[in-house]
């Protein structure tokens, strides 16, 4: 890194791990943090798979916070194992972990979580989220105190990742808590995640959110080919399955469904990379690509350390 990307000699940067059961708010709470979408949500979990940098560049401050998947109680498939070790991964070298969970909700996996924090040396902070669902405010100090008996937090901050409130105590803190040194990317730059990989999520998100229940958890989306024009991008994309019933249902009748989804995600697409986008998607079958390894990999899974 070149001297020209820090402000000071005085700059603060670290990294943020944004650690929670699944379907707890992170992807919409660092989206809302970061002030742009760089993380797909929906309200199933597995929606986030992979870590994900959002880098937010204060004044003598640079904070890269980290969407981490859901933390699951279930290790069956091998795609819960790669999930769970992305996610506890992310605790080896955060600076800060804010341990994001539900107002006035405690589950076994929000106990689970906890207990893996046991592991970090490192700072944690609670977030309480989804505060503005909540009419009776006064439910929220007993809720918060039977959560504080279990651990020492550094900080307990009540918020809505949907609604921004008290991210800017939150932003504040992290600032604070962080530890002196140069900043950690360019000053401009606000993910880690390449174009191919933004345009994959779109698509999954996209799928996730129109289709039935079980189905989004055998889908994945492969990038094949990312051609900038001049004022144009031409995407391929393979849409993944594991079964030819699985198939039919992502085409739908007459290619209703996967139309549909084509065009909610090139609009996005257009959104984002701010620019036209000509999208192109096939629909091929991979027997049990969730419980391979090797497949896994292929799709982009790949921090796999047994």
């Amino acid at each position: 890194m070149t001297k020209k990307n820090v402000l000071t000699t005085h700059t603060h940067a670290g990294y943020v791990a944004l650690i929670g059961r699944p379907n707890v708010g992170k992807s919409t709470l660092l989206n809302r943090l970061i002030g742009q979408k760089i993380s797909i949500t929906a309200s199933k979990p597995q929606t986030t798979r992979h870590t994900l940098f959002g880098i937010q560049t204060l004044p003598e401050t640079q904070i890269v916070y980290i969407d981490t998947p859901g933390l699951h109680i279930s290790s069956k498939k091998a795609m819960n194992r790669y999930l769970n070790r992305a996610a506890a991964g992310v605790l080896s070298y955060a600076d800060i972990a804010i341990f994001l969970v539900e107002a006035l909700r405690w589950t076994e996996e929000d106990e689970y979580v906890l207990k893996r924090l046991t592991e970090f040396v490192g700072v944690v902070v609670l977030a309480v989220n989804k505060v503005d669902r909540i009419t009776d405010k006064a439910r929220l100090l007993p809720f918060i105190e039977n959560i504080t008996r279990k651990r020492d937090f550094t900080e307990v901050v009540p918020i809505s990742g949907l609604t921004g409130d008290n991210l800017d105590v939150l932003k504040k803190i992290s600032s604070q808590l962080l530890p002196v040194g140069d900043y950690l990317f360019p000053l401009h730059q606000r993910t880690n995640a390449s174009e191919y990989f933004l345009a994959a999520e779109l698509i999954r998100e996209k799928l996730t959110r129109l289709l039935r229940d079980e189905l989004p958890y055998s889908l994945s989306v492969e990038v094949e080919k990312f051609v900038k024009e001049r004022n144009l991008v031409r995407i391929l994309a393979v849409i993944w399955v594991e079964r030819e019933t699985q198939k039919r249902i992502v085409i739908g009748k007459n290619g209703i469904v996967l139309r549909d989804v084509g065009s909610h995600s090139r609009e996005a697409m257009e959104r984002l990379f701010a620019r036209k986008v000509f999208l192109e998607t096939w629909v091929k079958v991979r027997g049990g690509w969730s419980d391979d390894e090797q497949a896994l990999c292929r799709f982009g899974y790949t921090d796999f350390t047994d």
